[in-house]
């Protein structure tokens, strides 16, 4: 028979590359003062208003007119969008995340956000039939517009805070 040998208590581990992209911390920090600044108080804004923009036109009979459909894609593609960058930023994970160009990132994205709102907006304000002004529909149709434009003055704004960050840390 042969002998046991004793066994090692060692233990050992290896990182792999995708955890290097955060940092060593694990707990998220929750960020008081982004809600206090332009950026962060724009961010809020956008989810606001754009949550307005898309209910109204979904309690709306939308889908009888294909250019509101158009706008209900816009603001709710750019609603989920922009609440889960708030989430990052409130949370403070983009400074975990080292490998993405964050001021980039958000130049980009308020870029096309701005864009494609102004595109929505002006498709909203002028698909409102005019021989529907008494019907039900044609005042939510024309608050839709009007937080539309609210939203998009919102996203110009963020581009601009975002071109400023985008310039400093180039």
């Amino acid at each position: 028979m042969e002998e046991e040998r004793p066994r090692s208590n060692t233990v050992t581990t290896t990182s792999s590359s995708y955890s290097e992209a955060f940092s060593s911390g694990a707990s998220l920090t929750y960020d008081r003062s982004l809600l206090w600044s332009p950026p962060g108080a724009l961010l809020l804004a956008e989810i606001v208003f754009g949550l307005v923009v898309w209910a109204i036109i979904a309690g709306s009979e939308y889908f009888n007119y294909p250019s509101f459909g158009w706008v209900m894609f816009v603001a709710v593609f750019y609603w989920v969008l922009t609440s889960f960058l708030f989430i990052i930023y409130v949370t403070r994970a983009h400074t975990r995340i080292h490998k993405v160009p964050w001021p980039l990132v958000c130049l980009c994205f308020n870029g096309s956000a701005f864009v494609f709102y102004l595109i929505a907006a002006i498709v909203d304000a002028t698909s409102i039939p005019k021989e529907l002004r008494w019907h039900h529909n044609y005042n939510s149709w024309t608050a839709s517009a009007f937080f539309a434009f609210l939203v998009t003055i919102c996203y110009a704004a963020s581009t601009y805070f975002s071109f400023q960050s985008w310039r400093t840390r180039s």
